[in-house]
């Protein structure tokens, strides 16, 4: 094991040392309890199994079957979830032919965060994930179930699901992907008509086109944003069953591993003769946390989950945050390049090895740990196989990710990474702490130093960018993004017109208390800046002109500004119409208690404490 690795882990350790016990011995009390079923009232049995075929209810309340609940984020809003649509279905005749029964518990919100972007509803994003974590919660309080099976894919939809899902940490649980859809036209084809679009040299009609030939069908978006980052996390974790991630929805191999996650639910239920449980709180540990963060930093993956998995792992009582995301990233080398961090997309990536050739570079690198349970056994290993057919019995059949790289423009070994370190890093200074990807950022462009122009509206940036404001050296800032302000929306319409001044020769970079998930691709982002400017950050404190500097090579995010002035400046404040703005309309009134309540964006973003 790498040093570094054993070092960060047993820091987690020990910081959480307390969290975590107290966590663990709620668990033991919730497992040592009778079966749900013979634990309940009649009157509570009888509602819980009323709409259930006559067969069911024989099963469950006289043969005493085990028991699954579902929980989906279906919809046909989303693309990635459209395919869930019919696995309810699927999972019942599963359980059915092995001796048990499933139930849909409840289904939680999923918002499409391409539908929202830029526009008012994705300041509820953000905080979408606590409402589907208290939506998991109202379906698994039912209480009656011997294991979960968890469907959901997208952005806020799978954190939302496992912070969920660890507050009923005595439960097993396997999550359930659907798979990306097939290749449209190239990401870097459509990041060249966003750019034209951004110049006014190609109209709507013709952006249109180009996003409709990218989005164009059932399964998840394929680039590597923060939906297949997700999906790369719960493999390193071994949440799914191993090499489910990146098969395509309608492919018979996906059909399946959805049976397979069925009766690994079985499996891990406690309820099959000779197996043991296998509760989703004890496999979530402080090493399967270490291990999504490697897993993380070596594929370049969404910095949401910087937020994100600091919530997930508060849920199972460890405690992270940036600074062991850095450290990490100092020892854990660039293994992938997928869009935006390169050309090729999540298919591409499949093809050439995928999460399994990444788990098993990382697993034999010392760069994870092996000695992890998980739903498909005692062991991380499993995860660097993967699915290849369907035998005769309807089984998966795996095998061995290849030794070599097939495509070494979109993986590479641990010997030979793109990258010594990891695509992330954290940036500290007078304007606080925040991190920025660099993954696809050309060196040159790892240090920029230049006067500041400060915004506090993505809109009112964009029509600067138009009016032909910002053609220069400059470091644009848009604060007032954060969770407190409105909800910490990503910021993914600066990145065409910041792309655009970057290729005019211009040394550009973006500061901001807001969200860019993956999307700053090519320009240098500081992004999550906390405190955020709302909660008294002193980004808060900038002015138009300000020098400013952002290196990621010496992790400096600093005004460079004369240090008596810097101390005696006063913070800006938020504009009252603005305030207003962002308080009401398209259900923002709903999330006024959200917004007063989260924590900052270091600390997961977490509303419930």
């Amino acid at each position: 094991m790498h040093a570094t690795l054993i070092q960060v882990t047993e820091r987690i350790r020990e910081r959480s040392a307390k969290l975590r016990g107290d966590y663990l011995a709620r668990i033991a009390r919730m497992s040592g309890r009778q079966r749900g079923f013979e634990r309940m009232g009649c009157a509570n049995v009888a509602h819980a199994v009323a709409a259930l075929p006559s067969n069911d209810k024989l099963r469950i309340v006289a043969e005493k079957a085990p028991h699954l609940g579902i929980v989906t984020a279906y919809n046909d809003m989303l693309s990635a979830h459209q395919p869930y649509e019919h696995y309810p279905d699927l999972i019942r005749a599963e359980a059915h032919r092995l001796g048990a029964t499933a139930q849909v518990a409840g289904g939680v919100p999923a918002m499409c965060d391409g539908v929202t972007q830029g526009l008012p509803g994705m300041e509820l994003s953000l905080f979408s994930r606590d409402t589907i974590a208290m939506g998991t919660a109202i379906a698994l309080t039912h209480d009656v179930f011997d294991a979960a099976l968890l469907l959901g894919i997208c952005d806020k939809i799978v954190p939302g699901l496992l912070i969920g899902a660890l507050h009923f940490g005595h439960l097993p649980c396997v999550f359930v992907p659907a798979g990306p859809m097939s290749s449209g036209i190239s990401n870097s084809d459509k990041a060249k008509v966003r750019e034209l679009y951004a110049q006014g040299k190609v109209g709507r009609d013709e952006l249109l086109r180009s996003e409709s030939a990218a989005y164009h069908g059932a399964g998840t978006c394929t680039f590597y944003g923060t939906a297949n980052s997700n999906q790369m996390l719960l493999e390193a974790m071994g949440l799914h069953v191993p090499g489910s991630a990146f098969v395509h929805p309608h492919a018979e191999l996906r059909t399946a591993l959805t049976r397979e996650a069925v009766g690994t639910a079985l499996d891990i239920s406690g309820r099959v003769q000779g197996r043991a449980a296998k509760p989703i709180g004890q496999l979530v540990d402080e090493r399967s946390i270490v291990n999504a963060m490697a897993a993380l930093l070596a594929t370049g993956g969404s910095t949401n989950h910087l937020i994100h998995w600091v919530a997930v792992a508060r849920s199972a009582g460890i405690l992270i945050d940036w600074s062991d995301f850095s450290e990490l990233s100092s020892v854990v080398p660039l293994l992938a390049r997928v869009y935006p961090n390169g050309s090729a997309d999540v298919n591409q990536f499949q093809a050439a090895g995928g999460p399994g050739f990444v788990i098993r570079e990382l697993l034999d690198a010392g760069l994870m740990h092996e000695d992890v349970l998980s739903v498909a056994g005692d062991s991380l290993r499993p995860y660097a196989f993967v699915p290849q057919a369907v035998g005769q019995r309807g089984e998966v059949v795996r095998v061995p990710v290849p030794a070599a790289s097939v495509d070494e423009g979109v993986v590479r070994t641990a010997a030979a990474p793109f990258s010594p370190s990891g695509g992330l890093k954290l940036l500290a200074g007078n304007l606080g702490r925040a991190v920025i990807k660099v993954s696809a950022v050309p060196e040159d462009r790892h240090t920029i130093e230049a006067p500041c122009r400060i915004f506090t509206t993505q809109e009112a940036m964009l029509e600067a960018f138009k009016a032909g404001e910002l053609e220069r050296d400059v470091v644009v800032v848009v604060r007032f993004q954060g969770p407190h302000a409105n909800g910490m929306p990503e910021l993914h319409k600066l990145t065409p017109p910041l792309a655009v001044l970057q290729g005019k020769g211009y040394r550009v970079a973006l500061v901001t208390d807001g969200r860019m998930s993956g999307a700053s691709g090519k320009v240098p982002a500081a992004i999550h800046v906390s405190p955020e400017a709302l909660a008294g950050g002193p980004i808060a404190k900038l002015r138009d002109g300000d020098l400013v500097r952002v290196c990621a090579v010496t992790g400096m995010l600093q005004a460079l500004v004369d240090e008596a002035d810097w101390a005696a400046r006063e913070a800006a404040t938020l504009d009252p119409a603005e305030a207003e703005v962002n308080a009401h309309g398209l259900g923002r009134e709903l999330f006024a208690g959200l917004r007063r309540n989260v924590l900052s964006a270091e600390e997961g973003a977490v509303t419930w404490l």
